[in-house]
């Protein structure tokens, strides 16, 4: 095969948060840099993170602190997290987020000058940095603008399609750049996956195009483990009409702000059915919800800034029940703040813009004026490549992972705000000992055999006249939604699996016209496998973890089962192909971290 070959000290495939803050710390190491990303850069998923930056600034409540966002985190993870990960993650935020500001980051600020934080689903306290709803966009837009300065090179609209070894060791990649179907190997003394998460893999999703699962699969095909992947949350509020923009995100900012869920009936249903874990922070009437969104201290967080699980749970219970919305949702209501504000137009403008203009050009709809129509969407996946918490290495050496396709920081559960400084903290630690393994490392070697392989079967779609990519990736997407969606059965998850198993028959066989150049059929042909992947490691985790814990709700256990809640499970890859799921015990939380949860309780 005729391809280019780049030399770097380390590749970070992926260009959102994670990877340009992985990056920004290679190149801070000195060590050579190359981001190779699945579309232009800018264009990452982070853009579409809008409400806000976790981070215990105690800016606006000053009894705020990283032990405080610590056990917040553990909570909502149904603890099990790794302990270590929340640890760091806490602690480090902060950090992270001045550093982001000293970059050029224009947050939002208090009237005396500091970063202001809002309210958000499971914080105990206004922990929210950000930007209006633009929080992920103004992160990327100053990672990017830092980052070019540091020596970084990119490769954009380059495709990742298996990562090369050298015994057991990661050495590079093969790759393929979108634009002209030209194979590219990428060799390297270590590599850093920041490539996010796998919302295509269902049909109603927040995700953009590129959420196939690469990073996810690419790990796994190489013998890393993943871990959590039973974990998929389902954003509760999604676009549900028109049908062109269905499941497109609508923050949980809006509901940070005031904005409240109602049924057909008018019903704020939330305040129907508050789980005994939250009881002693969930307000009791719509009075003091409406004063904790104005920052009283002394007040309680309404019902609707509960977890994303159950908030998800309550909407759809709503509409099986026959009490949603027209268009099959509920409603979530921001104009009727204008009955306490007497700007109250003026300031949902103001704190939603991209929400004003979303509905406006979208679903000609003004909020501040009518109720939206939300529904969950998939948004998130929890689980990902099982890392060292301290160094963000898998378990194989020279491979490291950040950001949502990395697993373990958020248990069973994430918390709004998380994802972004998730991706700040662990991003700077890919990055640090990615640089580190370079230095104390000479590059391996690379198999011409691998990049050969890697490269015809690429290229056997185009020998074929088989089914269609889009098809399939359609049928797959469909059984995904049905089948292991928000509410699971085992019956339909092993229904799920002879699907999968048909459908990975079908993609074996799949046919594109045409050349390689500009050839879309060709590139979904060529992201089947990886959907393929992630989907069965979803569902083969979802079917061995028989209780229902955050973001895994089982109709045929509803209960959870306490030896389930002490143990992790892993998927691997087993040297005949087919996929493993085991158990790994929990760590205990150290006698100093298990005060810190006791004592915010």
């Amino acid at each position: 095969m005729d391809y280019q070959t780049y030399e770097h000290d380390v590749v970070v495939i992926g260009a959102g948060g994670a990877g340009l803050r992985a990056a920004i710390e290679l190149s801070a190491s000195g060590v050579s840099v190359g981001v190779v990303c699945k579309s232009l850069l800018g264009k990452a998923h982070t853009v579409m993170a809008e409400g806000g930056v976790a981070a215990s600034l105690g800016n606006v409540d000053n009894r705020d602190a990283w032990g405080v966002h610590f056990a917040d985190t553990m909570r909502g993870g149904q603890y099990m997290n790794n302990a270590r990960m929340a640890e760091l993650h806490a602690k480090e935020a902060p950090e992270r987020v001045r550093e982001l500001e000293a970059w050029g980051a224009l947050f939002d600020r208090t009237a005396d000058g500091r970063i202001l934080q809002r309210n958000f689903g499971g914080h105990k306290y206004p922990r929210l940095a950000h930007v209006g709803d633009r929080t992920g966009l103004e992160m990327i837009r100053t990672l990017q603008d830092h980052g070019i300065h540091q020596g970084i090179d990119v490769h954009m609209e380059c495709t990742v399609l298996a990562l090369l070894k050298d015994g057991d060791r990661v050495v590079g990649a093969v790759a393929y750049d979108r634009e002209r179907g030209r194979f590219r190997v990428f060799h390297a003394r270590a590599v850093v996956l920041a490539t996010g998460g796998i919302g295509k893999a269902y049909r109603i999703t927040s995700n953009s195009w590129e959420y196939t699962g690469d990073g996810h699969a690419l790990a796994y095909n190489a013998g890393a483990d993943l871990i959590d992947m039973e974990f998929v949350q389902f954003h509760p509020t999604g676009m549900v009409w028109p049908p062109s923009v269905s499941g497109i995100l609508v923050t949980e900012g809006v509901r940070g702000e005031g904005g409240v869920l109602k049924n057909k009936d008018g019903h704020r249903f939330m305040f129907d059915e508050i789980p005994d874990l939250y009881k002693n922070q969930t307000a009791d009437n719509e009075e003091e919800g409406w004063r904790y969104t104005q920052g009283d201290k002394d007040a309680r967080r309404p019902p609707e800034l509960l977890t994303r699980d159950h908030v998800a749970r309550c909407i759809v219970r709503e509409i099986r029940e026959g009490r949603g919305s027209k268009h099959g949702g509920v409603y979530l209501d921001i104009a009727w703040i204008k009955e306490r504000l007497s700007n109250g137009t003026e300031h949902i403008k103001k704190k939603l813009p991209s929400m004003y203009h979303q509905f406006k050009q979208l679903a000609s709809i003004d909020i501040t004026q009518q109720p939206m129509e939300v529904g969950p969407t998939t948004h998130y996946v929890m689980g990902g490549v099982r890392v060292d918490a301290d160094t963000q290495m898998s378990n194989v050496p020279g491979l490291f992972a950040a950001g949502e396709c990395a697993g373990g920081l958020h248990g069973a559960n994430r918390l709004g705000g998380n994802s972004l400084s998730d991706l700040l903290v662990f991003g700077k630690r890919a990055g640090e000992y990615a640089a580190k393994f370079a230095k104390e490392h000479k590059p391996g070697a690379v198999n011409a055999d691998q990049v050969e392989e890697a490269a015809r079967r690429a290229l056997e779609p185009f020998s074929r006249e088989g089914e269609s990519p889009y098809k399939i990736q359609q049928d797959l997407q469909q059984t995904m939604q049905e089948l292991v969606g928000i509410s699971r059965q085992d019956v339909e998850m092993r229904r799920a699996l002879d699907e999968l198993a048909n459908l990975r028959v079908r993609a074996g066989s799949v046919g594109v016209i045409g050349n390689r150049e500009y050839n879309a059929g060709w590139h979904t042909a060529l992201d089947l496998p990886h959907l393929l992947t992630v989907a069965e490691a979803i569902t083969r985790a979802a079917v061995e973890r028989r209780e229902s814990r955050g973001a895994h709700f089982r109709e045929d256990y509803l209960a959870k089962d306490e030896g389930l809640g002490q143990v992790s499970l892993l998927v691997r890859k087993l040297g005949d192909g087919s996929m493993q799921v085991v158990r790994e015990p929990i760590s205990e939380l150290t006698p100093e971290l298990a005060k810190i949860v006791d004592d915010n309780k």
